[in-house]
């Protein structure tokens, strides 16, 4: 599975939750976290599809995608133990920390793989 076949959907997922943190509690935190990362995992998400594309792997892409997931795991890991609430923390924590060994994993592997030419 390609990374941007994932990252998309999560950055479109937490961009809308800090949208929707800001619409039910007027938490401008949560919009500005959720906002910001979701754009950012969009951009390295489509930064992907587009290398991809090309037959070539985005390494910026990746480590932003990386940076961005461990950030979040780290920010909501940390706001779960405080409150012990999983929603939304302890999701996005979770969530991310699942995305995070992924991105990982696809470091470790060398990106997207394509699949060969047909002749």
């Amino acid at each position: 599975m390609h990374d941007f076949c994932f990252t998309i959907p999560f950055g479109a997922a937490v961009l809308a939750g800090g949208v929707v943190g800001y619409a039910r509690r007027g938490s401008t935190a949560s919009l500005a976290g959720g906002v910001g990362s979701g754009l950012v995992l969009l951009l390295a998400g489509f930064l992907s599809l587009s290398a991809f594309r090309h037959r070539r792997n985005s390494l910026l892409a990746l480590i932003l995608e990386t940076v961005c997931a461990l950030a979040l795991t780290y920010i909501m890991g940390q706001r779960y133990l405080e409150t012990s609430k999983i929603m939304p923390a302890g999701v996005v924590a979770a969530l991310s920390a699942l995305m995070s060994g992924f991105y990982l994993y696809k470091i470790a592997t060398g990106g997207n793989h394509f699949p060969a030419k047909a002749e």
